[in-house]
């Protein structure tokens, strides 16, 4: 991975005291029923999701992505390392070596709860995962030495022979890491707009969304525009920029998001994600263009958002990347107050944790 040009200014304590250990069911609580922090100029509010529709008005646009979550995390071995967790990130679209081979973006992490990743992997490594599939390392991604530590390679471009795909139906997991209290099942990990296959990791801004929430929400005249781009893995070390991932925006997307903005409507994104792919296919001047492909697009000051005017979103640890696109939105102050507020009142972090509904105009 490769660093980011700025750092953000947000700064706070780390959460881990604070992390959601497991989805809001396994606590008794619904979807719609985790906190809410409502981050305004004017004011901060503490409700629950549920509440949403509260803050959002008539002709407001909400962009959702829809894509669903894989089971991506597989057991495996090599003879350098002995046991392994392997993160399948993200398929690329060349193929290597042989007819049948794949090539793959992964990450090798320590087993068995995939707490840290393991750095000191080498170009022509083999890595096993079991029924005859095997990963051959072939260089880090997107270059060799990609740890922004200076130390290494977080993610590997590899080949990956065998019936991968068989693999992970049969024994493949969705990507967990240490602070969850045990294993979910990968419907714990799709949100209410899942449709397309494809995501290493859940788009986790839009788990609090219900069927019945979102008909509230049209009820009331809250326009749903749907997205696609799917997520590579999210363990991205501090200061790392998020790596290339495929997105699609339908014309009809792009036409109905124009629409709303040109009768005075908010662009509010559900998610880093969904401002990620949507600000990919958006012009300098604001209106966006159908498109597709791979997405490098990194938010921050050096390409501010062009389309987005608020956004719903989890907490994210200190100095990652996420958080240059939060500041991007919400500018700088507004964010340090949302997370001050959310450490002084306890949210929980991580994909199943707390949200933020971000409205700086």
């Amino acid at each position: 991975m490769t660093a980011l040009p700025v750092a953000p200014t947000t700064r706070f304590p780390s959460p881990e005291d604070t992390t959601a250990v497991g989805p809001p069911e396994s606590r008794g609580i619904p979807r719609d029923g985790v906190r809410l922090l409502v981050a305004r100029p004017d004011r901060l509010d503490d409700v629950h999701f549920r509440d949403i529709g509260r803050f959002l008005r008539r002709g407001d646009v909400l962009v959702v992505n829809t894509s669903a979550t894989e089971a991506r995390e597989v057991d495996a071995w090599s003879p350098r390392h002995g046991d392994l967790v392997v993160h399948l990130a993200t398929p690329l679209d060349w193929a290597d070596g042989e007819a049948g081979d794949a090539s793959w973006v992964v990450e090798l992490r320590s087993a068995p709860a995939a707490a840290s990743p393991v750095l000191d992997a080498r170009s022509g490594e083999q890595v096993h995962l079991g029924e005859g599939v095997v990963a051959t390392l072939v260089d880090g991604y997107p270059a060799l030495g990609s740890s922004p530590t200076g130390h290494g390679n977080r993610l590997w471009r590899a080949s990956v022979t065998g019936d991968l795909a068989g693999l992970t139906r049969r024994v493949g997991r969705p990507i967990a890491y240490g602070y969850l209290d045990r294993r979910y099942p990968l419907r714990d990990y799709q949100t209410v707009f899942s449709r397309d296959p494809g995501s290493a990791e859940m788009p986790s801004a839009g788990r609090p969304f219900t069927n019945r929430l979102v008909t509230r929400l049209v009820r009331s005249g809250v326009l749903v525009a749907p997205v696609l781009l799917h997520t590579g893995v999210s363990s991205q070390d501090a200061g790392e920029s998020p790596q290339p991932e495929r997105f699609e925006v339908t014309a009809d997307t792009a036409a109905l998001v124009n629409a709303a903005r040109s009768r005075g409507g908010r662009v509010v994104a559900v998610g880093t994600t969904a401002t990620r792919a949507i600000e990919s296919a958006a012009e300098v001047d604001g209106l966006v263009e159908a498109a597709g492909g791979w997405t490098e697009l990194v938010i921050g000051p050096n390409r501010p958002v062009r389309v987005v005017d608020g956004l719903v979103t989890g907490w994210h640890n200190p100095e990652a990347s996420h958080l240059l696109l939060v500041e991007a939105v919400a500018g700088a102050e507004l964010t340090q107050n949302a997370y001050d507020a959310a450490v002084e009142q306890g949210y929980a972090w991580h994909e199943f944790g707390d949200s933020c509904l971000i409205l700086p105009g």
